[in-house]
Formats: structure tokens, C-alpha cells, sequence
């Protein structure tokens, strides 16, 4: 990207929290943690001195099926950013003094999300949709889980998955190919740990309907069911069709339960994909005695988008939606380097925004209609989070 000065780079492992056994859950979360608090060659103290010195930015954050760690640098210290990064990732100390301190950072970190009660009830949904299942289980892990973590726990889990066949090097801006090339070639050639021989088994999902008490003024509301996965010839599909639901201010939810009824605040549908499942779901957060209409509201545009052919006016403005905004990311090196490394995690190859592009502009009115009318057709499951003597009405399952 030659109009600008920065250099995003990113050192991406192949493996999250779905890859960790039982009894392990947030053990890769953990780990992004004590990466930064110390290697080898630095302390937790000269990591963070030497990164403002060459005025750059770090961040780090792990999902179900990687993990990422970045720095954000002007083009003359790519050098120092690739050294630095990578000594965090490959040489951590993972000193136990460091490792209890940052234990109590995680339980507060887990305290967050059981005070953010629209996250917590996703996460809830999760694990009610894909129990005793990776993919169902909380990043963070469990407060009980990550107490007994040790530093040989992180070692072991660390020794097993940070391997060449699972790193990949991903850089967007003002780079050079040649010399980057250079010099992740002088840090990581030493590596020769063998590939760790995890295989990932697909989630069996259960359309159950769970409650959860909470002292809150709203009731928090998530219905979802299956999606397809990150890699399916019908994922251009899904992202028009959940455009269409939930995913824009001109939305049929978004209009319907926000702006025609006021019923909610905060309304929308997502996608979860992954390499071999997906979930799509329908979040809204309203007062706890209209919770039977929002439902209600939530099922009828659920059926009559897998009834009911979509537009041609509609179809059009979610595709226009969707692709200004793949445009629009593209102009910041932070999602060029994200999206170059995504792809290659997924589809072993760079795919050019022109594909992409295209690939949501094929979708037709019947691939809409094809894909509501396969997913919607089943029952759903429905977390509910918040005041359960205040609700009127909970049905024992959903079918839209």
C-alpha cells in the first residue's frame, strides 16, 4: 500500500480455545497474556519501552480457532517490530510470579463479561447451542478452570501448537516483500517443532431454550440455529441474507422491533463461522413483559423470509451494503493484513476483493430463499437473560 507510512504486521497461530482438551479451557487465552510479560531477552517492562520508542502499536486477542498477535509500525522500524514481535511469541519466560498476576487480570477479565449482560447471554447461547463441545466453551474459560492453570500447563500447551505448520506471517502497507521476507526467515527458521496433531470434530448443535436469573432491568434476548461454515460455497449467501435480517440500520428487524414498534434499543442478527460449523443468531434487548412480542416479531420475519422471495430493491441495497464495507476496510492496513491472513487460515489462498465481490453479487432471490427456507425450517434455540420473575411467557421451544 504505497500511499501510506505504516507497516501492519501479524504473526497468527492456527489454533484457539476449540483446540484445547478438556479441563484446558482458556489455556490459549492465557498464554496470549504471558507472551507479553516477559521473554528471554526481555522484560515485561522493555517490551513496553521498546515499542514506544519506535512509536508503535500492539495488540493481541485469541478466538475459537486462532489466535493473533500484531504490531502497527512506520515503514523504516519493520526490522525492530518483526524482532520484537517475535521474540514475544516464540521465546516467552512465562515466569510464575508474572503467571499469578496475570491469573487475577483473567478473573477480572471474566468478571467483565458477566457485567456486559449482551455478552454474557451470547456466550450463554454458545454453550447451550454446542454443549460439551470447544466451540460452545467460553474463551476466557472458567474461573474454576483457569485456577489451576501451572506454567507447565502453558508450556505443554504452548510446546504443542506454537509450530511452523500452524504460524502464519501476514504484513499490509508500506512493505517490502523481499526484505520481510529476510527477516521472519533469520527468527523462525530455527523452529522444528512437528505438526501437533490436533483434529477438530464438528459441533452437534441443541436447539434448547435456557433462562438465565439475573438482577437486570432488561431481559436480553439471543434466538439463533445453524449457519453455514466459514468455508461453504453458501457463505456469500449467508452474509446477504443475515444483511437482509439483521445486519444494517435499514434491516427487517432493525425496522420492524426498533423503529416500528420500540421495542428495543439495540437489535441485530450475526454470523459465527467457523471451519466447520456456523451459527447464526438474532440478538434484542427489551423490557422483560414484551419479551413474548419481540419473540413473536422475531419468528414472523423469520418466516416470511423463508417464504417469501426478497425483492429485487432489498437484495440489491444489502449486496451494495455489504461490499461498500469490504471496500471501505480495505483502506486500513490493519484489515488488509487481517483479511490476507483470515483467508489463508481458511482457503489456503489470497482472494481478491474483485471475488469477493462478486461472490455476494451472484447471490440471487432463490439462493436467499433456498438458504432461510434450510435453516429457518427447524426449530430454534433461545437464551434469555435477566429478571425471570418478570417474565410473562417462555415457550419450551421455538419453531419459526
Amino acid at each position: 500500500m504505497d500511499g501510506v507510512r505504516s507497516v501492519a504486521l501479524g504473526i497468527w497461530l492456527r489454533r484457539g480455545s476449540r483446540d484445547e482438551s478438556d479441563g484446558e479451557g482458556g489455556l490459549a487465552h492465557f498464554i496470549e497474556h504471558m507472551v507479553f510479560k516477559g521473554t528471554e531477552k526481555r522484560s515485561q517492562a522493555q517490551i513496553a519501552q521498546e515499542m514506544d520508542a519506535i512509536g508503535g502499536q500492539t495488540d493481541a486477542f485469541t478466538t475459537q480457532e486462532y489466535a493473533g498477535f500484531h504490531v502497527k509500525v512506520l515503514d523504516q522500524h519493520v526490522p525492530r517490530g518483526v524482532d520484537l514481535l517475535s521474540d514475544i511469541v516464540l521465546s516467552p519466560r512465562f515466569d510464575r510470579d508474572e503467571l499469578e498476576r496475570e491469573r487475577r487480570v483473567i478473573f477480572e477479565e471474566i468478571k467483565t463479561v458477566e457485567d456486559n449482560p449482551e455478552e454474557f447471554a451470547h456466550e450463554l447461547f454458545a454453550q447451550a447451542f454446542w454443549p460439551d463441545h470447544p466451540l460452545g466453551r467460553p474463551i476466557l474459560g472458567q474461573p474454576e478452570t483457569v485456577a489451576r492453570f501451572d506454567r507447565d500447563d502453558l508450556l505443554r500447551f504452548f510446546r504443542r501448537t506454537y509450530a511452523p505448520s500452524n504460524i502464519i506471517v501476514a504484513a499490509a502497507g508500506n512493505v517490502d516483500h523481499e526484505q520481510l521476507l529476510s527477516l521472519v526467515e533469520s527468527r523462525f527458521a530455527r523452529l522444528e517443532t512437528p505438526p501437533d496433531g490436533i483434529l477438530a470434530t464438528p459441533p452437534q448443535p441443541s436447539m434448547t431454550v435456557t433462562l438465565e436469573d439475573k438482577d437486570l432491568e432488561q431481559a436480553h434476548i439471543v434466538l439463533g440455529t445453524v449457519a453455514p461454515s466459514q468455508t461453504s460455497s453458501d457463505r456469500f449467501v449467508s452474509y446477504v441474507l443475515n444483511a437482509i435480517l439483521g445486519g444494517s440500520l435499514s434491516s427487517r428487524l432493525f425496522q420492524v422491533i426498533r423503529e416500528e414498534h420500540g421495542l428495543a434499543y439495540t437489535v441485530y442478527s450475526a454470523l459465527s463461522a467457523f471451519s466447520d460449523a456456523g451459527q447464526f443468531t438474532v440478538y434484542a434487548g427489551s423490557d422483560p413483559k414484551k419479551v413474548p412480542e419481540v419473540v413473536d416479531l422475531v419468528l414472523h420475519e423469520l418466516r416470511l423470509i423463508r417464504d417469501i422471495p426478497v425483492q429485487a430493491e432489498e437484495l440489491r441495497r444489502a449486496k451494495d451494503h455489504l461490499c461498500g464495507s469490504i471496500l471501505m476496510g480495505l483502506e486500513s492496513t490493519d484489515a488488509r493484513m487481517s483479511q490476507l491472513a483470515r483467508q489463508e487460515l481458511y482457503f489456503g489462498r489470497h482472494i481478491a476483493t474483485e471475488e469477493a465481490i462478486q461472490g455476494i453479487d451472484s447471490v440471487t432471490a432463490d439462493d436467499v430463499l433456498r438458504l432461510a427456507s434450510s435453516i429457518f425450517q427447524r426449530p430454534l434455540a433461545m437464551t434469555v437473560v435477566g429478571r425471570l420473575g418478570r417474565l410473562e411467557w417462555i415457550p419450551e421451544s421455538l419453531v419459526a
